[in-house]
């Protein structure tokens, strides 16, 4: 009985261990746009700021994407978002990234946090833990490059009150589509 006790013992253990990990998420991924180039700056302006650490993604002529995140008021965690995408075009692969939101004023908070809210278009290509990418949608338009979590750069500004960085986390995908992300909000 004790030598069957030992590996279940191990395994909670295991479990114990994992779970501050999972709740530090948030936290590691906050720290990469911190020290990422033009986006650590604007933890200092923006009223607030929407983080998904991982948005995994992928599609074979209709694709799709999935996150969840956490909706900070003045450095505050305020609630949770989840983002979903749909997108029709071609497309092949999968990928991982995680994402950034950042509010320019309350106008922009309230905007996204107010009920179901839309991004537009895009169009980007990832590879591997190396990023470039293109966007143009209702938000604006940016552009960037990244060569994975630990040595990012970022760039771009606000848009309509908005600005948006993403990190690529590894996949690889090919994609010329059409589609957008659309984001809901719960308050804590």
């Amino acid at each position: 009985m004790t030598k069957r006790l030992i590996p279940i013992l191990a395994l909670f253990s295991l479990a114990l261990a994992v779970s501050p990990a999972w709740a530090d998420e948030y936290t590691s991924t906050i720290s990469v746009f911190k020290n990422a180039g033009e986006s650590g700056n604007f933890f200092r302006t923006a009223y607030g700021y929407a983080v998904f650490p991982t948005i995994g993604k992928g599609g074979v002529g209709v694709g799709g994407a999935f996150g969840k995140g956490r909706v900070y008021e003045h450095g505050k965690y305020v609630g949770d978002a989840s983002m979903t995408q749909l997108t029709v075009g071609f497309q092949l692969g999968g990928e991982a990234y995680s994402q950034i939101i950042f509010f320019e004023d309350q106008h922009a908070f309230r905007e996204f946090t107010g009920g179901n809210f839309a991004f537009g278009a895009e169009a980007s290509a990832i590879a591997i833990t190396a990023a470039a990418g293109a966007k143009a949608n209702t938000t604006g338009s940016s552009a960037g490059a990244s060569a994975g979590r630990h040595d990012a750069k970022t760039v771009g500004g606000y848009s309509n009150g908005m600005a948006t960085f993403t990190v690529a986390r590894g996949g690889l995908m090919y994609e010329a589509t059409v589609g957008g992300q659309k984001f809901s909000y719960t308050p804590r």
